[in-house]
């Protein structure tokens, strides 16, 4: 035998042999369903969940509904939008739009210290407009204000996004550099690319946080042009109705008919009145004459008593 010769043991190979029998029963337990021996994956594991949430979801009472958004928009710090609400909980998205424009009018109707917004595409709870100061005091924050040049800005980016610094300045009339950059920092505008044209200027437009600053519920909600001129019309005449009549000036009273009819009156009574001083100065004038000859002639008589006979 030479090396790398194998020796086969043939007892041993044939003992160990199945039977026809034996490889049937074989081939039948290896045609049974296999058992799922692998762990769930956690995507399976969610899906069951959201489908059992979903199934209880469509059962819960309105009120309930209310509840569990009122209790979700509590703790979000941002805008919750419908997409969100529905896989949080897996309530239809009518039954979830009808319960938030229910809760909004709730709000609306009481005294609450909360009112219900929709806004940047979504839903939020804020402190109402009664109690802001406290709400302000309390956090020690200031008020929010933009300048008039920040508000331009906005403005021009908001109704012509995407838009370029060259073209805002081209409408401002200035440089815009810096209130560019300050807008960019508090978040209330961000780059949305390049523009392709020569220099490949930066495009800029508004943020989600532009939304809620204004309270939006988006860019559609915007006024047009000729919204904001009527506006502004409608508020002028707002204006000249709540703003008290100033006094009429001296030249503007003088044009008053009812004022020169009082000022004629009363002219007439001052000159009636220095007529009757003057007649009475008149009369205690003669008085005062026949008062005088009265006594010359009282004088005279009382000379001629005292001389000799």
């Amino acid at each position: 035998m030479t090396e790398g010769d194998v020796i086969l043991d043939t007892d041993l190979w044939t003992e160990n042999m199945e039977t026809p029998a034996e490889e049937a029963e074989t081939q039948s337990e290896l045609d049974m369903f296999p058992e799922e021996i692998d762990a769930p994956e956690e995507d399976d594991k969610a899906a069951a969940a959201f489908a059992e949430w979903a199934r209880e979801g469509a059962t819960l009472e309105p009120q309930t509904v209310r509840c569990v958004l009122e209790s979700l928009l509590f703790l979000a710090a941002k805008p919750l939008s419908l997409a969100q609400l529905y896989e949080t909980t897996g309530i239809p998205k009518p039954t979830l739009l009808m319960e938030l424009q229910n809760l909004q009018a709730i709000y609306s109707e009481k005294v609450s210290g909360m009112v219900l917004h929709e806004v940047s595409n979504g839903w939020q709870l804020r402190t109402s407009e009664a109690s802001q100061k406290y709400a302000l005091r309390f956090l020690k924050a200031k008020p929010q204000r933009l300048t008039r040049s920040a508000l331009e800005t906005l403005a021009i980016v908001a109704y012509r996004q995407p838009v370029t610094r060259p073209e805002i300045e081209d409408i401002r009339g200035v440089d815009s550099g810096g209130v560019l950059k300050a807008l960019l920092e508090r978040r209330l505008l961000k780059i949305l690319g390049k523009k392709e044209e020569v220099g490949r200027p930066l495009l800029y437009g508004t943020t989600p946080e532009f939304l809620q600053f204004f309270s939006l519920k988006n860019l559609a909600a915007l006024p047009s042009l000729q919204e904001f001129h009527e506006l502004t019309k409608e508020h002028e005449e707002i204006l000249e109705s709540e703003t008290p009549t100033p006094p009429l000036e001296s030249v503007a009273q003088l044009a008053d008919n009812t004022f020169q009819m009082r000022l004629k009156k009363k002219h007439e009574e001052a000159e009636h009145s220095f007529k009757e001083l003057e007649q009475a100065m008149s009369e205690a004038d003669v008085s005062s004459k026949e008062v005088v000859s009265s006594l010359n002639a009282l004088q005279s008589a009382d000379a001629h008593t005292e001389e000799p006979t």
